[in-house]
């Protein structure tokens, strides 16, 4: 018969019995190392230790009390007294003294020379961190602290109670921090210490962008400095900086990037301008705010969500968003205005909002965010406080904003604001822009060019159905409509206010007016005498009724000359020229009156304008008559009116056929000096 299972042979016996004393050897070594690993005296090699890493990093490394080690994977070091000294050009003793340090390490990266500590943990610790502008920081632990290779990386920290002291001259930072535990504090009452998910408390003083700073709050134990945490700990904290305030309550993912951010906040402050020297955020300037919302941070992307606040006497809500990743940082979003109150919008286009037109200008403190500290030199009407333009270079922005209704807007009557704000590579363009203004609407694209100093400004500007009465609301209602307004601007200046641009400005400026009535009224509340050019432009002495006005301008360095002027009156047709300073704020104007019937022209002579923005004065021009006097008024100064005429409705009944006014206009030429002689009637 077969035999089933045939005895191993010597061979495989031996084998077997070779195999069994291999792993018998191994797991003998095993144990031994554990075994090794679990009471060899690592206390021994404090001396050693001590001495290597002030060596590698060229500045004293102490563990004073007891070293212990449990091996594995991932070694943790556990060290009873630890002083880890700062390089001697910072200004605090220690980078590290604590009481006792465990932490965890990675081995395989130690061997190829970084440095990973998943968990670290410190008792009563007093930390001294510094950075220097060239870059060194005291927590580089190579002797070339400006190799950003030998920072450690460390995922977690825990600290039960000490002192962090930061030091950053660069971001004008000097910053003291204590922390504590919840009830570990002799004067904490352990009741009021919070809730057990926030034991750790934090108190803060010092300077941030060389503000006064104070900060205080409560976290969660365990702080993720980086890397990813599944987890976020939770945070509160009320903190100031300046004047600027601000409360924040949620949870953090990664506290060394912020990120996983997810806080729900409130913020106060004088002028959102102040948060570029805090934050390097490019912002318009304005009056006291207090904003709330939600904000979170995921990699590079900063987000502002549910806007919900006050600027001044003005409400804001909207989304934003700020990104990071690029060589510009770029602010994104949609904000709207339900009601915006006027003079909260003054200080951004260099208004003065508290002081007195009349008054002396003041100068702003040197770093001053606010436009509106610049008050208005005395007699001058443009505004002249500076805008800061550089700041357009720090930053790209692709922002709405829309102002549904504007309030107490009584010097400039502005209604609502529809733009797109776009900022890239130091360009601002508001395109397009769309105002409701005095019943109309103002449109177009404003341009600044802040690349150059100083900035290039440009305007191109179109108004359409001004109302008259509108523009200058305080003045008496007449019975008849007061006219509607049209115009083109289309001007090109460079300065750092608005006074500086227009005075240096270049271009074109053209005024349309349909029919309508100037009263008096009107004239004196412009500062001018209104009985007296009254009496000039008709027989009456209160109002008077245009069938059409027009005006054209060339504007070379800041000088309106003019090309065309034009008033045609239910009597009279009157032409006339001059000059508008907008660098020296100065007028000087005169019109010359053409009758319908030759009985009322003997009884007036040339009308004079002149005076200052501020003050201006009319009066009859004496030097020469009007029988003999003229304005050249050429049929190409025409042409720019004409077109502005076929484009837009200037009102209602066949008189305010302004197109048909300036096409039957005839162009004459301009009076003599005096002993001249007088040449013949253009044929053009």
């Amino acid at each position: 018969m077969p035999v089933l299972n045939p005895p191993p042979s010597a061979a495989v016996r031996f084998s077997a019995r070779r195999w069994r004393v291999v792993l018998l050897a191994l797991g003998s070594v095993v144990l031994a190392l554990v075994l090794l690993g679990l009471f060899f005296p690592w206390d021994w090699l404090r001396g050693p230790v001590n001495r290597y890493v002030s060596e590698r990093t060229g500045r004293t490394f102490e563990i004073t009390r007891r070293l212990d080690v449990k091996l594995g994977r991932t070694v943790t070091v556990l060290a009873d007294g630890v002083e880890f000294a700062n390089p001697s050009w910072a200004r605090d003793p220690y980078l590290v003294k604590a009481e006792s340090a465990e932490f965890d390490i990675r081995l395989w990266p130690l061997l190829r020379g970084q440095v990973i500590l998943p968990r670290i943990s410190l008792k009563q610790p007093l930390l001294g961190l510094q950075i220097m502008p060239d870059g060194r920081r005291t927590w580089a632990l190579g002797k070339d602290t400006s190799d950003t290779g030998t920072v450690p990386v460390i995922d977690q920290l825990l600290v039960d109670q000490g002192v962090l002291h930061y030091l950053a001259q660069a971001q004008g930072a000097d910053i003291k921090t204590e922390f504590g535990i919840a009830g570990s504090s002799p004067d904490q009452d352990p009741a009021k210490a919070g809730a057990q998910d926030l034991p750790l408390s934090f108190k803060a003083k010092g300077s941030w962008k060389k503000e006064a700073f104070v900060a205080e709050g409560r976290t969660g134990s365990v702080l993720q400095l980086s890397g990813t945490q599944t987890h976020p700990f939770p945070v509160e904290v009320k903190a100031s900086a300046g004047r600027t305030s601000l409360q924040a309550k949620g949870s953090i993912g990664n506290l060394g990037a912020l990120d996983g951010l997810d806080v729900k906040f409130d913020l106060k402050g004088r002028t959102l301008a102040d948060l570029y020297n805090l934050l390097k955020v490019v912002l318009p300037d304005t009056p006291p705010y207090a904003l709330r919302g939600h904000l979170g941070k995921q990699g590079e992307v900063w987000k502002v969500g549910a806007i919900q606040g006050r600027l001044g006497e003005s409400d804001l809500s909207g989304d934003l968003a700020y990104d990071t990743s690029g060589a510009l940082s770029l602010l994104s979003g949609k904000l709207q205005s339900k009601s915006l109150d006027f003079d909260d919008l003054a200080p951004l286009i260099g208004v003065p909002t508290g002081g007195s037109r009349t008054t002396t200008k003041t100068v702003a403190k040197a770093g001053s965010s606010s436009a509106a500290k610049q008050v208005q030199p005395a007699g001058k009407v443009l505004p002249a406080a500076t805008l800061d333009f550089d700041r357009l270079k720090t930053m790209d922005a692709d922002v709405w904003f829309k102002a549904v209704q504007v309030r107490n807007s009584r010097a400039f009557p502005l209604d609502s604001i529809n733009t797109h704000i776009n900022l890239k590579g130091g360009v601002l363009q508001l395109d397009p822009l769309d105002l409701g203004l005095a019943g109309g609407r103002l449109a177009g694209l404003i341009r600044i060019d802040a690349n150059t100093k100083p900035a290039a400004v440009q305007a191109r500007l179109e108004a359409r159905l001004l109302q008259l009465n509108q523009l200058f609301p305080r003045i008496e209602r007449t019975e008849g409509s007061l006219g509607k307004l049209n115009g083109r601007i289309d001007l090109a200046g460079r300065g750092n206010s608005g006074a500086q641009i227009l005075g240096s400005s270049s271009g074109t400026v053209a005024l349309l007016m349909g029919r309508g009535e100037v009263s008096n009224i009107l004239l004196e509340f412009m500062g001018l005498d209104g009985g007296e050019i009254i009496k000039f432009l008709a027989g009456g002495d209160r109002n008077v009724r245009l069938r059409c006005a027009a005006a054209a301008f060339d504007v070379k360095q800041g000088l309106m000359s003019s090309r065309a002027i034009l008033l045609d009156t239910s009597d009279t047709v009157i032409n006339g020229n001059g000059e508008i300073s907008l660098a020296d704020e100065t007028l000087d104007l005169i019109l010359y009156p053409q009758p319908k019937d030759v009985s009322i022209l003997s009884l007036r002579s040339p009308l004079r304008i002149g005076g200052t923005f501020s003050r201006p004065s009319a009066g009859p021009d004496k030097g020469a008559l009007a029988g003999r006097a003229g304005i050249a008024l050429l049929l190409g100064a025409i042409n720019p009116l004409l077109a502005l005429a076929a484009t837009v409705e200037t009102g209602p009944g066949k008189d305010a056929d302004c197109e048909r006014v300036l096409a039957q206009a005839s162009p004459v030429k301009p009076p003599e000096k005096p002993g001249a002689a007088t040449p013949a009637p253009s044929t053009k």
